[in-house]
């Protein structure tokens, strides 16, 4: 029925943002045991797993299969890992750029998801199987290449005191030289943290001092979200 098929196809779109809301509740905790490194190699895994779930479901003749995969690319994409690491691993005359690219390149991701996705290319009845497994690539080609790369610097210093670490990732990425500089400023970061206390979501809410900056960003979101730039 109409309605069904309806009610069905919103909960494809919409299950995405329940598994990015899962993935991102859970960031903080993953990151700091693991790493960042080891947590974009799993998020990697998982995109490539959704991916192939996806990409099967029409020769399985299944539904429930695109909203798996659907729901696992939420949790792969929404935690927020991406921006993290590129900064961290950036030097500081860099990391504005750095971390502008990575918008820059979900944007463009998006724009050619939505181009790639007209009938005329990979929308057609014969062909949309493979524009849903798609993501896989990029997933796939970061997997081959992230092991190349150490752990981020302050993750090392900070949350493993692994100082030897931190300075062979640090030339590793930004090559010989004195970089004790940088060193001084992550421990200064980590003298910071530790008299800073970790707030909940509910105490953030109802700490006075953080309302307009709360308020601001809600709104700000919300207005993205109603602007009418997701059905375009």
């Amino acid at each position: 029925h109409q309605d069904k098929l309806l009610f069905l196809w919103s909960l494809v779109v919409s299950i995405f943002g329940i598994g990015g809301l899962l993935g991102s509740s859970g960031s903080r905790y993953l990151t700091v045991k693991y790493g960042k490194k080891k947590c974009l190699l799993c998020n990697n895994l998982l995109m490539i797993v959704a991916a192939s779930v996806m990409g099967c479901s029409k020769t399985a003749r299944s539904f429930e299969m695109i909203l798996i995969g659907r729901f696992m690319c939420g949790v792969s994409l929404c935690v927020p890992l991406h921006h993290q690491y590129v900064g961290e691993i950036s030097p500081r005359k860099l990391r504005g750029f750095a971390n502008s690219t990575s918008s820059f390149f979900w944007s463009l991701g998006k724009a050619i998801g939505q181009i790639s996705g007209q009938r005329e290319l990979l929308g057609s009845q014969s062909l949309w199987p493979m524009l849903m497994a798609s993501c896989g690539l990029p997933a796939l080609l970061q997997l081959v290449t992230l092991p190349f790369f150490p752990e981020s610097p302050p993750y090392l210093l900070m949350h493993k005191g692994d100082q030897e670490g931190c300075k062979k990732a640090i030339r590793q990425l930004w090559g010989e030289g004195h970089h004790q500089a940088d060193i001084d400023d992550i421990m200064k970061e980590k003298a910071t943290m530790k008299n800073t206390k970790i707030l909940s979501v509910l105490e953030l809410m109802r700490e006075p001092a953080f309302r307009w900056q709360l308020c601001t960003i809600v709104i700000l979101t919300a207005t993205v979200q109603l602007c009418g730039i997701n059905a375009v």
